[in-house]
């Protein structure tokens, strides 16, 4: 796995993370549908970094299956390797 202090501006990576967000009572991310809301919750899922600052020791993510997009601190992303992945 790779360092994020480590990696090269330009290339695409992708980490798992975790964050604290709204849920719906199976545990995901809202979405279209009308699952009922459980709450805030922890959530892991798989992220495309989009960014990172160094100094404040965050990244913007985004999410792979919600397309949502997440600031995480660096201590809440592991996994860390590079991505290939297109939108079809």
């Amino acid at each position: 796995m790779i360092d994020i202090q480590d990696i090269n501006p330009g290339e695409s990576y992708a980490c798992k993370f975790r964050v604290e967000t709204l849920l719906d009572e199976y545990g995901r991310i809202p979405g279209l549908s009308d699952t009922p809301l459980k709450g805030v919750g922890m959530y892991e899922g798989l992220g495309l970094l989009v960014t990172r600052d160094l100094e404040a020791k965050i990244v913007l993510l985004r999410d792979v299956d919600s397309k949502q997009d997440f600031i995480v601190p660096f201590n809440d992303i592991w996994d860390i390797d590079h991505a290939e992945h297109s939108d079809t």
